[in-house]
């Protein structure tokens, strides 16, 4: 198989989807341009900040478009240029049909669950903060509808019970990123044989679960929750953006929960076992709050701050 025999477009900007592109790199395949996000001011200083892709694709010398707009002629006009048979899509954005239609050999992404389900901004969040006990990454040819293509590969990975988003998020960073390499494989397999490449269409079951983008009103804990719903929220929010709770009546952010390993759903019998403990009745039992952040402070774990209180 010949790796250089197809000319592909990187497209991506957060850290999970230098991993993919790093892949592409290392494995010795054909990327001839990455496109990426606008550089946004950041910090104090508000100093322009690039993208993980940008950092990362200018660290191996590849050149990288940052379109303001995906239908401006002159993006389009550049893009055409490179000639590219291919288009690769990870955490990106939507792409007009003038831009994913463009490749000869189309345009795949990669996406974060298992589609049909999660479809959206966010499916690492969701499958977490639903008590997902199973997830994965998939790869599909980009149509009009959002994250409705055809399938061409998928693979599974368990949840475990104590996981939060970030853990998760990071074992999928890698898996997908072999993914993505056994994709172009496949489809370079396929076009050196004449050959289409093998799909299959999203079935869509009676239940699906959206994954939409996670506002801040997303994060906040209503404690009219039973113990596990309100624990699966926390590890999917964990270490970011976090959970919060509210300050009562006003519903003003009290804190971020970023860490709550525990949960009790009967009552408390020994009352010396939570000594130095935060903890908050719910619907059907207890929340143990291990780690916090009040705003405008450092994150702590719970004995820290109550033994701080207690010195105040």
């Amino acid at each position: 198989m010949d790796k250089k025999a197809i000319r592909i477009i990187y497209m991506g900007t957060p850290d999970f989807a230098v991993e993919s592109l790093r892949a592409l790199v290392d494995g010795g395949y054909n990327v001839v341009a990455v496109v990426t996000m606008p550089d946004k001011p950041a910090g104090r200083g508000h100093h322009l900040q690039f993208s993980a892709v940008k950092q990362y694709a200018l660290s191996v010398g590849l050149p990288v478009l940052q379109p303001e707009r995906l239908k401006d002629e002159m993006f389009l006009e550049e893009l055409r240029s490179y000639n590219a048979d291919l288009q690769i899509v990870v955490a990106f954005r939507m792409l007009p049909e003038v831009v994913w239609n463009m490749p000869r050999l189309g345009t795949f992404n990669l996406h974060a669950s298992l589609l049909p389900q999660y479809r959206g901004a966010a499916p690492i969040n969701w499958a977490v903060m639903n008590g997902d006990v199973e997830t994965g990454v998939t790869t599909f040819m980009l149509q009009h509808e959002i994250d409705t293509g055809n399938l061409i590969m998928q693979q599974r990975i368990s949840i475990a019970e104590d996981e939060n988003v970030g853990s998760v998020h990071d074992r999928l960073m890698l898996l997908g990123a072999t993914l993505v390499t056994q994709t172009v494989d496949a489809i370079i397999t396929a076009d050196a044989n004449g050959v289409d490449l093998q799909t299959t269409p999203q079935v869509d079951s009676a239940e699906l679960k959206p994954a939409p983008k996670i506002f801040k009103d997303t994060c906040m804990i209503d404690f009219s929750w039973d113990a596990n719903r309100i624990r699966n929220h926390v590890r999917g929010l964990s270490p970011y953006p976090g959970a919060w709770i509210a300050e009562l009546p006003t519903n003003h952010p009290l804190a971020d929960i970023l860490k709550g390993a525990k949960v009790y759903k009967v009552e408390l019998a020994n009352q010396s076992d939570i000594k130095g403990h935060i903890i908050i009745p719910c619907l059907d039992g207890y929340v143990d709050v291990i780690e916090l952040q009040l705003p405008g402070k450092k994150r702590m774990n719970a004995s820290a701050l109550l033994n701080g209180l207690k010195n105040k």
